[in-house]
């Protein structure tokens, strides 16, 4: 029979009502069965969503629906990461609040993604700006800062000067702010911080357990975190007045075997020789300030151009007193790290031998290949980084740099020098305690108070939340907060004199580093239930952009060993499984030429194709468009495309299918209409096929054949449901697609035959077997099409309810194999033969090979060689 074409617009708000109806994504933690926890990131609410989080929610509902249906007892949650900057912004620029702006965002989107019928359990869902989630992240505040986790001092910071805060290391991408781009700045304020470095040996060697985490993650955390073995060694500073009563420059070095090819000292701008020099020396002073002025992360280091400043003092090499090296102010070195001092050795260091080479300074090579020549070996503009033999090293030469490591290391440590060794050594860490004070007003309130005569007190739990105020006007830069006539006046709770309330807020960083704990009992008064948190955590399977593989993912780690040093979870690792997805990107369009072109929204235009050449038109006037690179979606290059429009044009299932099948799930997919169309048409012939042999398959049992003219289809439904099931479990969704597309091919001409009457009742039982495996493989995909086919067929209830099938182990096997042919070691062929063939019939089937014979020329070979199940070579 006939059927209508699939109309999604009809049919998924239809079947999204009956899931609500039927209550089945809401989870219940006492349900006995195996816990499975799946998680994607969360969502800032910026105002709509975008393709990236159509792909990233539908890879995640895929595992949660796949997952329930084997039988777990699946957590799917969803929340919304709602403090921050933006909010705030968009107050000033709006006149709004950002609570309102942050709560309107917060609903449509909402909307927005129930519309993608995404298998959510919107029971737990929560805001980071609620208050019943901020009173819970205070009271971890409170647990953290009793259990020494948090501290408070004045400190160096990055500030941002559009937003008008402080920014964190990890939040300064070569130099700029991460959300404004504004060149960073260093200040000096006092600031909160979590003592992150009380962890970093364990965060690092943890890593190794985390073997469901992609390798290129790990290593970006590793690097991070930056472990290194070396030497503190004091350097005696020769006599000079402009030094006063310093005697000595201690720096960290992980290189102690390069020290006779030292050149120079440098140290930082707030190093206490360089204050002390910069009171006396302007030019000193004003390049200090200089320095100042950039972000204080290694990575804003790393990209600065490299500048210092001669102080004139010296100081004597540990290795030899009549050899004196200049002290350099340099803009590369901070405070923070090591002892705010390097030794330069030009040679071994690529930053070092800019420097060098931009002051005139001494480039003498002290490490060198193991197979090169001491007497001719030179650095030209490259050091030579790498492990090797010492040379120009006087006692060091001829060792390898490891020995010479040992060598120099051993006679430091033993010499004394102003009554101690001149060397100890050391390990160290690039990774910075966590500054988490932020002067904004939209953001959790740090729960402290300010006594004149008490000092610092912690706000009683009892007394929590402390709420944001509501009535903050933003008509002014800064924090509204510090200007709020009432908010901050607060009594003392230990001697009730009049006090104040600390002004600063939380890193929205904080927020998001236990919400996946939180998401276990979202209803508990305390942070956490720990039973529920010890049960579902880790997360199983957690879904994000591989753009959090420092920021979120290594504060999440921290967080997660605070909860367990306060009580609140038993367990240091928060996610078990981490997959980063590609973005969506697109086609850019450009009206004009050059840089100057106006950009073009991918709505607003036509392509048209002839002779494999494209070419682009606005709609609005056909004037030719010119098609730029594939770049991620954005709204500045205006290659967007709204997923509303989609939905409404093709529905989400078709959507959904799209972006798990264009390609790899870790890599881009690169959104075209075309590629969308073909999934749609994908899914109409589905629906038409299955709707078309329905009366038919509706009015007998399923069962699958095991011999006759109905065993292909059989052996291709099961094949294809335990590959399709290996592929969900490694997220492999493009696969999977591959195999429902082979699938459907396979079946259209039973189902034809099934539709047109002319099948027997073994057949159409098969059939029947093979069309309930193709709606139950695409319905963790395309849940509402699922839906509707499983109710076609009468098979009764939800697909959504139903448990995964089970293949037939005797339909999958299979009986043959395909052999390589060589002849003299050279593949030339392959043989296709029963699988259990004996050696006698393979050498008679590989000796009927036409290429075969063609070598042999009518003689006999020599020796035939079967490798069984592997391979077979001819020797001629």
């Amino acid at each position: 029979m006939a059927v209508e074409r699939y109309n999604p617009r009809e049919v998924e708000p239809r079947w999204q009502a009956k899931w609500n109806e039927a209550d089945i994504f809401t989870t219940d933690n006492n349900d006995p069965r195996d816990k499975y926890y799946v998680l994607e990131m969360f969502p800032y609410p910026s105002g709509r969503i975008h393709m990236g989080h159509v792909r990233n929610y539908a890879m995640g509902d895929v595992v949660a629906r796949y997952k329930r249906a084997r039988g777990f007892n699946v957590l799917h949650p969803m929340g919304w990461d709602a403090f921050g900057m933006p909010a705030e912004n968009a107050a000033m620029q709006n006149k709004t609040h950002p609570k309102a702006w942050t709560y309107e965002n917060i609903a449509t989107m909402r909307k927005q993604l129930k519309s993608l019928g995404l298998s959510l359990d919107w029971s737990r869902e929560f805001a980071t700006c609620d208050v019943e989630y901020y009173h819970r992240q205070q009271h971890l505040f409170l647990d953290f800062l009793e259990k020494g986790l948090i501290y408070r001092k004045k400190s160096k910071v990055n500030w941002d000067p559009v937003d008008q805060t402080v920014l964190a290391n990890e939040q300064v991408i070569e130099g700029r702010g991460w959300r404004s781009g504004a060149l960073v700045e260093q200040r000096e304020l006092t600031q909160w911080f979590f003592k992150i470095t009380d962890f970093a040996q364990d965060l690092l060697e943890s890593l190794d357990t985390l073997d469901q985490w992609p390798e290129k993650v790990r290593l970006m955390q590793k690097n991070w975190i930056g472990r290194s073995e070396g030497l503190t060694l004091r350097w005696e500073v020769v006599s000079d007045a402009a030094a006063g009563e310093f005697k000595e420059v201690t720096v960290y070095t992980t290189r102690p075997d390069t020290l006779f090819g030292a050149s120079f000292l440098a140290i930082a701008a707030d190093h206490p020789l360089a204050l002390h020099i910069a009171q006396s020396n302007p030019e000193v002073a004003a390049f200090a300030d200089e320095c100042r002025k950039t972000g204080t992360s290694l990575a804003a280091l790393e990209t600065a151009e490299k500048k210092g400043m001669d102080t004139g003092i010296k100081v004597r090499h540990p290795l030899d007193p009549d050899w004196e090296l200049p002290v350099y102010v340099a803009n590369f070195v901070l405070m923070d790290y090591g002892t705010g001092a390097i030794f330069g050795c030009p040679a071994g260091d690529q930053r070092d031998l800019d420097f060098a080479r931009k002051y005139g300074l001494p480039v003498t090579p002290v490490v060198m290949p193991a197979d090169a020549d001491a007497s001719t070996f030179e650095i030209g503009d490259e050091a030579f980084t790498d492990d090797g033999v010492m040379i120009n090293s006087r006692f060091l030469n001829g060792m390898t740099t490891e020995a010479a490591f040992e060598e120099i290391a051993s006679r430091l440590e033993a010499e004394m020098f102003n009554g101690s060794p001149r060397a100890e050594r050391k390990v160290n860490y690039r990774l910075r305690d966590w500054g988490i004070s932020r002067q904004r007003y939209w953001g959790c309130p740090i729960p402290v108070i300010h006594c004149e005569d008490c000092g610092i007190v912690p706000v009683p739990k009892q007394d929590l939340p402390v709420q944001l105020p509501d009535d903050v006007t933003f008509d002014k830069p800064g924090n509204p907060l510090d200007r709020h006539p009432t908010w901050r006046q607060v009594s003392c709770p230990h001697c009730g004199k009049n006090a104040l309330r600390e002004t600063d807020t939380m890193d929205t960083f904080v927020d998001s580093s236990w919400y996946f704990a939180r998401f276990t009992a979202p209803w508990a008064d305390a942070p956490t239930e720990p039973e529920a948190a010890n049960g579902w955590l880790p997360v199983d399977q957690y879904i994000g952009g591989i753009e959090h593989a420092i920021l979120h993912l290594l504060y999440s780690r921290f967080f997660t060993r605070a909860m367990k040093e306060t009580g609140h979870v038993n367990l240091k690792e928060p996610f078990k499984g981490l997959f980063t997805q590609g973005m969506v990107v697109h086609e850019t369009y450009r009206l004009g030429s050059g840089m100057n072109g106006q950009w073009i929204a991918p709505a607003d235009i036509r392509i048209e194709e002839n002779d494999g050449t494209r070419r682009a038109f606005l709609l609005s006037s056909n004037e030719e468009v010119t098609i730029g690179s594939i770049e991620k979606m954005s709204k500045s290059k205006k290659n967007v495309v709204d997923p509303d429009d989609i939905l409404a044009s093709y529905g989400s299932d078709t959507a959904r299918f799209f972006v798990l099948s264009d390609s790899p799930p870790d890599r881009d997919v690169i959104w075209t209409e075309s590629g969308v169309e073909g999934s749609h048409r994908f899914v109409q012939r589905l629906w038409r096929l299955i709707g078309e042999a329905a009366p038919h398959l509706s009015e007998i049992a399923a069962n699958p054949a095991s011999e006759g003219e109905a065993l292909a289809v059989s052996q291709a439904a099961h094949k294809t449901l335990k590959a399709v099931g290996e592929d969900f479990d490694k997220l492999a969704f493009n696969k999977a697609v591959a195999r429902i597309y082979e699938l459907l091919n396979a079946l259209a001409a039973p189902l034809t035959k099934v539709a047109e009457g002319k099948a027997d009742e073994a057949y159409v039982a098969a059939v029947r077997d093979a069309s309930c495996i193709l709606v139950q493989i695409i319905a963790p995909i395309m849940p509402h099409l699922a839906e509707e086919c499983w109710n076609l067929i009468g098979t009764g209830g939800l697909v959504a309810k139903a448990a995964w099938p089970q293949f037939d182990t005797a339909l999958v096997v299979e009986s043959e194999i395909t052999l390589p042919v060589q002849i003299n070691g050279k593949k030339r062929g392959e043989l296709t033969i029963a699988r259990d063939a004996h050696q006698n019939e393979v050498e008679a089937a590989v000796l009927a090979l036409d290429f075969v014979q063609n070598a042999l020329d009518g003689q006999q070979p020599k020796k035939i060689v079967v490798v069984p199940k592997r391979i077979v070579n001819v020797v001629v």
